[in-house]
């Protein structure tokens, strides 16, 4: 197996929760294991997560997600609070240790912040830890909603700034489909699977498309925005599809899986 690479995986709403937007403890069981070896092969990781709002919802009974800030806000702090417990427990049994990073755009925008941030990441790393990173929804929304010094707003575009500040090798985004095709899969049974990317065009803009699942916030636009990043800085990404855990270890071989995003 590869090593000595550091890599940052992005798990998304639809990775982590079923439609009921619950979590889904057996694909979790099956990621957390995947990343536990390929860490434990000598490769530092990086977990960027989603579904906090998601799962904070299904956690306090509501019909719905909530449409109110505040209690956007407030159901974001519940969920991401049963995320990391469940996250510490899974990963506590292949002898793993899990530090949380909640960030807001500040954080990352400000030259002294970065700089306190990245070498929080480069101590963890040295000690084995594999810190889980999410947007800090609880303080960061009304920055996020209201379009003021907005940065981040999704977890693509966070798992990139993560990657690019942490000068990651590899950028690997999980989610329920199979990579960027050249239409929608849904719609076009014809549509094909591109394999590799070496430059964002505006040919490859007009492939993605709108947005996300009903409990995510992201699409394939968002991907792309993040593959932008990950070219500019100079590490690959690779987008996915979750359904198939073992994907992580051919993608990080280097094997044709999704979609790769590579530099010339």
């Amino acid at each position: 197996m590869i090593k000595d690479k550091r890599i940052i995986v992005k798990l998304g709403t639809s990775t982590l929760t079923h439609s009921s937007g619950k979590l889904n403890l057996h694909r979790m069981e099956k990621l957390v294991r995947a990343i536990a070896d390929i860490q434990g092969a000598g490769n530092e990781i990086i977990i960027v997560t989603s579904a906090a709002i998601s799962v904070g919802t299904a956690k306090l009974g509501l019909p719905e997600r909530p449409k109110e800030l505040k209690f956007k806000m407030a159901t974001a702090a519940v969920g991401q609070a049963r995320i990391m417990h469940i996250y510490d427990t899974l990963f506590s049994e292949y002898n793993r240790t899990v530090a949380q990073i909640l960030l807001t755009g500040d954080n990352v925008k400000d030259e002294t912040d970065s700089k306190y941030l990245k070498n929080t990441f480069e101590a963890l790393l040295s000690m084995g830890v594999i810190p889980i990173v999410n947007e800090n929804d609880s303080v960061s929304s009304v920055e996020i909603e209201s379009g003021h010094h907005k940065v981040l707003g999704d977890n693509d575009t966070l798992s990139a700034i993560v990657a690019r500040l942490c000068e990651a090798d590899l950028l690997i985004l999980m989610t329920d489909i199979d990579g960027l095709y050249d239409s929608d899969p849904r719609k076009n049974s014809d549509a094909k699977l591109i394999s590799r990317v070496h430059e964002i065009t505006p040919d490859i803009e007009a492939m993605a498309g709108g947005a996300g699942t009903v409990h995510g916030t992201g699409g394939m636009a968002t991907k792309i925005a993040a593959a932008r990043i990950a070219l500019d800085a100079g590490f690959e990404m690779v987008i996915t599809n979750s359904e198939n855990v073992e994907n992580l270890y051919d993608i990080a071989e280097g094997k044709p899986v999704g979609t790769r995003f590579i530099g010339n």
